[in-house]
């Protein structure tokens, strides 16, 4: 098997398992978890690319205040996005944050339109109108808006949208975003502990290890899918890219038990039904693309 598709699919896997993770986790504040996770990623990628004598970049990013900025913001996005889901998770919504991530391929598709003024064919505004009514659907079904999936959908589709034209490669960016978000998140940790509300070395030894342990599967992942996508064609990574809500949506249903009633059915049935369309659209698409480009080098 293509070594591309085994790492995609474990960065995938993994974070498809990632509430499994954090339940372990649910009586620690969801900010002080986030704050763990960006200090841990942070030692914990420095000592990646130690081991790969990877820090000549740094010296001239610094220097760029584009680069800056550009991750500063990035940055921002990530711990919107890690806040959300954690807490979503351990508060009872997995279900609703897999939806987040099962609508953000369509998030991208609108923001790329909105954004970057690329064109839609015909068949992904119609897959983008299908997920709409699923979204109405679950918002009035329920008289709640699924704030949480949007709030997961966008913040991560926007944090894509801009790491797709950054400077810096995956690990080396993640870098930048934790170090950006470094102070902050020990300044917290550090008032937590004045306080005597920290969880870290308080709350006994598997907690800790867990909180130290977040920067691990943050970052493994991460590395993971960077090394699978050089391998691998987009259309693979797009399909492969389904397994992560896949499985975080078995895992709250099965699991933890969440409801999934007829209204949600019919919400997720709604947006599974633009997804498959998006999918199968992209597919013949660059197929046709790549049969095209083959005949005009011919």
């Amino acid at each position: 098997m293509n070594k591309g598709i085994i790492y995609a699919a474990g960065a995938y896997v993994m974070w498809g398992l990632l509430p499994l993770y954090w339940k372990t986790l649910q009586e620690v504040p969801a900010g002080q978890i986030l704050a763990h996770r960006i200090a841990w990623s942070l030692l914990f990628v420095g000592l990646v690319l130690t081991a790969r004598h990877n820090w000549g970049w740094l010296h001239g990013a610094l220097r760029r205040p584009r680069i800056v900025l550009t991750f500063l913001l990035s940055g921002i996005l990530l711990g919107i996005n890690w806040f959300t889901y954690i807490w979503g998770v351990n508060a009872g919504f997995i279900v609703e944050t897999s939806l987040g991530y099962f609508i953000n391929p369509l998030v991208s598709v609108l923001l790329g339109f909105l954004i970057l003024k690329e064109k839609l064919r015909a068949t992904q505004w119609l897959a983008l109108s299908v997920a709409l009514a699923g979204v109405l659907y679950l918002t009035f079904s329920y008289g709640a808006f699924p704030w949480i999936a949007l709030t997961l959908a966008f913040s991560f589709g926007t944090y894509g949208l801009i790491r797709k034209t950054a400077a810096l490669n995956s690990a080396e960016g993640l870098m930048l975003e934790t170090a950006v978000l470094f102070l902050p998140a020990f300044g917290f940790l550090l008032l937590q502990e004045l306080r005597g509300t920290a969880a870290f070395a308080h709350d006994g030894l598997p907690t800790t290890l867990l909180l130290m342990g977040a920067g691990i599967v943050t970052s493994v992942p991460l590395l993971l899918f960077a090394a699978g996508a050089r391998r691998i064609t987009l259309t693979s990574l797009g399909l492969l890219q389904y397994i992560a809500p896949t499985l975080q949506f078995l895992i709250g249903v099965l699991i933890y038990k969440e409801e999934f009633g007829p209204a949600r059915v019919v919400g997720f049935g709604l947006i599974w039904l633009a997804l498959v369309l998006y999918s199968t659209e992209s597919l013949i698409h660059r197929r046709h693309m790549t049969t095209t480009a083959a005949v005009n080098a011919s």
